[in-house]
């Protein structure tokens, strides 16, 4: 895949995002997928990851917008950042109108995703939602434990500091 299939895989995505067709939506990423949703949590496979878009964002978000920009990739993985924005149909935040800045990091085999994470600043969501401070305060412990958890980060705090040469 170059770097123009990459962006042009990117584009398809965020367009089947916005769609709600959660089996579209999942034709984009390799049968044994994992989808890291910082808000859903992680999804494996298509039928989990389609039940994710269908069932739950779109469930819970109206007026859906993805747009990537600044696609990179080296054959393997791929970065970008995204603009998105929603209309929240959470009964107890209907209505209110949600941007959100984030950075996705994606692994790609045969052509297709097969791991997708991405990394955003949820507290900037959840003010816009008005979202009471308290409960604030349980999901980012909630996410802090999540980040803590993770093989990768569990890896790299054994490794220790390193020394960078300087």
């Amino acid at each position: 895949m170059t770097s123009d299939e990459f962006a042009a895989l990117l584009d398809e995505l965020t367009r089947s995002a916005e769609s709600g067709d959660g089996a579209r939506f999942a034709r984009h990423f390799t049968e044994d997928a994992v989808y890291d949703d910082y808000i859903y949590g992680a999804h494996r496979g298509r039928a989990d990851i389609a039940h994710m878009m269908q069932d739950l964002f779109h469930r819970d978000a109206a007026d859906y917008r993805w747009e990537m920009f600044d696609p990179v990739f080296d054959g393997e993985k791929g970065y970008a950042w995204s603009l998105s924005n929603f209309t929240s149909k959470i009964p107890q935040f209907a209505g209110r109108h949600v941007v959100i800045d984030g950075i996705s990091r994606f692994v790609v085999r045969d052509g297709l995703i097969a791991e997708y994470r991405e990394s955003v600043n949820g507290g900037v969501a959840m003010v816009q939602l008005g979202v009471e401070p308290e409960r604030m305060s349980r999901v980012f412990k909630r996410w802090a434990g999540w980040l803590n958890e993770r093989p990768e980060t569990q890896a790299y705090l054994v490794r220790g500091k390193r020394s960078r040469g300087g």
